[in-house]
This record gives structure tokens, C-alpha cells and sequence, in this order.
């Protein structure tokens, strides 16, 4: 199958440049799946994902990289505890409106995935039909922090800085920006649960059994709160990035989800061993 090769472009927002790229239709022709990369994500560190959405979907795939990450204008460390909501609440809708995105879901990935959700729980936004959320974060877990305390010791004792700067204009920014905000010890009472309380539009969460960020716990806490549809997929054994190690089973989950919501023509999914639905 032959893929999509991205348009990259950029656009300017209060002064800041953010790195754009988009697949397949644009916004005039077909719906948009908008992609939200993780704290240490770029348009680049979605690799072949996008263009196997759109091939999949028939949708165009738009994907920017957040201020301070890939090829976008750096920010001024630290971020503060609460960057999630500034960029769900100050940036998430201007974004939108200058890609012209008109009906949409929102696809986030760990950082990105809580910045969605905060977003419908708390904006008004007929555009966004759905959100497809890969282990996003609702609230602090111990295993979460951990993880991230480990990272910081590949950070600086290991090739993780000379990978992570192949993708990202500011290396250092990027990494220390996500770290130190997650290991600040006002950052263990970070919680969305009153954001997914408030979330009405369907929901799909794909987590996996051997995420070194989060557990099964995050997809509960959405199935327990939210006042829409949620729709869970378990990958055993999968990581935190279910994207890129167990991509069949997340295009084909995801595929079905925007067809269902946006009536885009995806395929049925494909419902692989390693998977159980919710």
C-alpha cells in the first residue's frame, strides 16, 4: 500500500511559530482526524502513523508540534504545573481554526490525550465529533512517576538526548520542559477528573498492559466519570505507545471509531490476540 506523503508547513499564533504537517484530504473534502503527540512527541515522532490513518480512513490527518517541541518556537522553562490545561485552553481552538479544520476527531497520545480531553470537558466545540485517546493521563499515578524518573536517567546517561535531537529543535527544552513539570511535587495533585465528568462526545481509549506511564486504571476512571460513550481497547503486553507497537490493532480500532462517528468509510477492525474490547 502506498502511503501519503505529509504537506509541511507551519503556522503563526501570537508570535509563535508551530511546525504543521498535514495527509491525505484537506478540511474541504473530507473530515480531519487532529493528531496530539505526547510530551516528548513531534509531527516527525508519528512516524508512519498518520498516512496508515488516512489510508484507512479516508480522512486527512493534521498534526502540529506543540510550543517547544520539534521545529516549533521554543518556550521558557520550567512549564508550569498546569501547561495541559493552558494549552487545551489558550492554544487547542486557535490551532484548529487556523488549519480550517471543520469536523474532526481529536487523536492524542499521553500528553496529547489528557490536553484532548481537557479540551471537550471544557470548551464547547461542535468540530470535534469524538475523541481516540492512546494512554492519555486523567490523573498522577505512582507508576506514571516513575517512569518519568527513569527517563530522566536516560536523559543524561544514556543516547536518549542524541535520539530525542533528531526530532526536536531545542532538545533540552523539550525534554526538561515535560520532566521537571511531571516530577514537581505539586504536580502529584494533577487530576482532569472533573474535565472527563464533563465530557459528552464518545470516547475511544486504546491502553496497554505494559505501559511503563499508566495503567488499565486511566481507561476506568473515563468509564466510571464521563457523561458520553467510552470505548476501551486493552493490548496486552503493548507499551505507551500502542500506535507504533501495535499498529494494526490501533488503526483498525481507531478506523472503526471514525467511521462510526464520522461516516468516513474506515474498515472494521480487526480484533488481534493481544487485544480485548471494553
Amino acid at each position: 500500500m502506498t502511503m501519503a506523503a505529509p504537506r509541511t508547513g507551519c503556522i503563526e499564533l501570537a508570535g509563535q511559530r508551530l511546525e504543521t504537517a498535514w495527509w491525505g484530504e484537506g478540511p474541504e473534502t473530507a473530515p480531519t482526524i487532529v493528531l496530539l503527540h505526547e510530551g516528548l512527541g513531534s509531527v516527525a515522532l508519528w512516524r508512519n502513523f498518520p498516512a496508515q490513518l488516512t489510508a484507512a480512513t479516508g480522512c486527512g490527518v493534521f498534526a502540529w508540534s506543540r510550543r517547544g517541541y520539534g521545529a516549533s518556537s521554543p518556550i521558557a522553562l520550567p512549564r508550569p504545573v498546569s501547561y495541559m490545561h493552558d494549552e487545551a485552553r489558550e492554544w487547542l481552538r486557535p490551532v484548529l481554526d487556523a488549519a480550517g479544520v471543520r469536523r474532526c476527531i481529536l487523536l492524542g497520545h499521553s500528553d496529547g490525550g489528557s490536553i484532548a480531553a481537557i479540551y471537550a470537558g471544557s470548551v464547547q466545540d461542535d468540530r470535534v465529533r469524538g475523541l481516540a485517546l492512546l494512554a492519555p493521563h486523567f490523573l498522577v499515578e505512582e507508576v506514571s512517576l516513575a517512569g518519568i524518573r527513569e527517563a530522566r536517567g536516560r536523559f543524561l546517561n544514556s543516547d536518549l538526548r542524541a535520539r530525542l535531537a533528531r526530532y526536536h529543535k531545542d532538545v533540552d527544552g523539550a525534554f526538561w520542559g515535560w520532566n521537571q513539570a511531571w516530577l514537581d511535587p505539586a504536580f502529584r495533585d494533577w487530576n482532569i477528573e472533573a474535565e472527563v465528568a464533563r465530557i459528552r462526545i464518545p470516547m475511544l481509549i486504546v491502553q496497554g498492559t505494559s505501559d511503563p506511564y499508566g495503567t488499565v486504571e486511566q481507561l476506568r476512571v473515563a468509564q466510571r466519570l464521563a457523561l458520553g460513550p467510552v470505548e476501551g481497547l486493552v493490548l496486552d503486553g503493548i507499551g505507551h505507545a500502542p500506535h507504533l507497537e501495535a499498529t494494526e490493532a490501533t488503526v483498525a480500532a481507531v478506523a472503526d471509531f471514525v467511521h462510526r462517528r464520522l461516516g468516513s468509510g474506515a474498515q472494521e477492525p480487526q480484533n488481534q490476540n493481544n487485544a480485548q474490547f471494553y
